[in-house]
């Protein structure tokens, strides 16, 4: 199995130069905890509300913070190619619950998420659930 079969396909994304409370409030709204940054049709980063606390109200200088100020820019990634273990495997060793998905030409096509493992392959949920869901 590959990622493309299981993966999430509706990616909604933010743009780096808009506000980290645009940030908040479209989490919010789609009840996400992560936005891919999206500059013209590249991925730029991601966003976390994680990097919104830690990063964005840290100083008390939010109202003109954007989402390039706090956004992390190295972005791990997989492809819609790869094997839905392997990707595991990946996830489950750099303790990350979601990964962006993109295409030979590193465009965004998708997200896979521990919750989109869960409901693939109980072997490639197993592997993620001992380095993402174990206790620190």
């Amino acid at each position: 199995m590959i990622i493309e079969e299981i993966m999430t396909r509706d990616v909604v994304t933010i743009r780096p130069e808009q506000s980290l409370l645009d940030a908040a409030e479209l989490m919010r709204s789609l009840d996400v905890g992560s936005l891919p940054v999206q500059e013209s049709d590249r991925l730029i980063g991601m966003i976390t509300d994680r990097d919104i606390v830690v990063r964005g109200l840290t100083d008390n200088d939010v109202a003109g913070k954007t989402v390039r100020d706090v956004m992390s820019e190295e972005v791990m990634y997989c492809r819609a190619g790869d094997q839905v273990e392997s990707v595991a495997t990946n996830m489950a060793d750099l303790e990350m619950r979601r990964l962006p998905v993109v295409d030979d030409n590193k465009r965004l096509v998708g997200i896979v998420s521990l919750a989109n493992m869960m409901h693939s392959k109980r072997s490639a949920a197993q592997t993620m659930g001992r380095g993402v869901a174990t206790p620190h």
